[in-house]
């Protein structure tokens, strides 16, 4: 079985560490929420959706991509869970993406909207 929401960051984090201004990913919702999640935090200029592929343009400052680094947090084998307190201590220079219940949102509007769930990635 792989996992698409891990294939899909690793291939985002290439794609940045080679500083290719585009990528073209198959596509599923969750896929779909996490990059409008990237494309709302500044990380993507555009999420365009062509049957079932998603075409992504990353962002870039300076000829450097916005986005430096990606690390997979919660894993099919381990998922990792956070509550807001936990979010709340965790505070710092890099950015959690959660699944919630009221979708997948950036560790800053969790704590705004005081809600926790499976921590997906964190992005630096």
């Amino acid at each position: 079985m792989n996992y698409s929401i891990g294939d899909f960051l690793i291939k985002v984090k290439n794609a940045s560490m080679a500083k290719n201004k585009e990528l073209t990913v198959t596509s599923n919702k969750q896929i779909e929420a996490i990059a409008l999640g990237l494309k709302k935090l500044g990380y993507l200029d555009s999420v365009t959706k062509e049957k079932s592929l998603i075409k992504l343009a990353l962002t870039f400052k300076n000829k450097r991509p916005l986005l430096t680094d990606l690390k997979l947090v919660s894993k099919p084998g381990l998922r990792i869970y956070m509550g807001v307190t936990e979010i709340e201590k965790k505070k710092g220079p890099s950015t959690y993406l959660i699944s919630t219940p009221i979708g997948i949102i950036a560790s800053r509007q969790a704590i705004k909207e005081r809600v926790g769930g499976e921590v997906i990635a964190e992005i630096f």
